[in-house]
């Protein structure tokens, strides 16, 4: 081979070998910018953000809705027990007197039937029905303490009256009208005490009503 020509062939292969490597170096960079995003590419930073952000918001909702729900649960959850209701107590009476009192007593016995404990505080309100028509309790004055009332448990207070004896027909008894404490609903009962009471002229009620426990166990 001449050396015009050899000196032609070298110069040709350079040159193929320069094109074959700038196209490898070509490939390379443009391989690494699809693969790797820059960091301040918007794309990258978007989606990113928004999937962490996505998560927190799911996350807090669902926190926030089951301490609702816990918060929400049952009507104690401040831990205030709630008052008796005159149709959750069971209401009776019965004659409580004893031999040589110089006065009567009916026994008014309270027990709680709604299947929760229940508070009471004070007097319950008390009419006698007669045949000169009702005549109200008085109270006695004595200290009343508020109570919870356990579950199928009772409490009792007394009511005392003036026994007749005249020897006259006196005011005839007919019933007994109770109104528990702190309610308007009352229930009325069969008079369980004497037939009647003297009859009195005097401004005040001759019928007291003590406040509830007055009464002891079972009357």
């Amino acid at each position: 081979m001449s050396g015009n020509r050899r000196k032609a062939f070298l110069v040709s292969a350079a040159l193929v070998g320069c094109a074959m490597l700038m196209t490898a170096c070509q490939d390379t960079g443009s391989g690494a910018a699809k693969d790797a995003p820059s960091a301040g590419s918007s794309d990258s930073a978007g989606t990113s953000g928004s999937s962490a952000a996505g998560g927190q918001k799911d996350s807090a909702a669902k926190d926030s809705g089951e301490q609702g729900t816990l918060a929400g649960t049952g009507s104690n959850a401040n831990g205030k027990i709630g008052a008796c209701r005159t149709d959750e107590l069971e209401v009776t009476a019965k004659d409580s007197t004893i031999t040589g009192d110089n006065e009567g007593t009916v026994a008014v016995e309270l027990k709680n039937g709604a299947g929760r404990d229940c508070s009471l505080s004070g007097y319950a309100g008390v009419d006698l029905k007669t045949n000169v028509g009702a005549l109200s309790a008085k109270r006695t004055g004595e200290k009343a303490e508020p109570m919870v009332l356990k579950d199928g448990k009772s409490v009792y207070f007394g009511v005392h009256y003036p026994i007749n004896t005249s020897g006259g027909s006196g005011v005839r008894v007919t019933g007994l009208v109770v109104t528990p404490p702190d309610e308007t609903k009352s229930v009325t009962l069969n008079w369980p005490g004497a037939g009647s009471l003297p009859v009195s002229n005097g401004p005040d009620s001759p019928v007291k009503v003590g406040p509830l426990g007055s009464a002891g166990q079972g009357g």
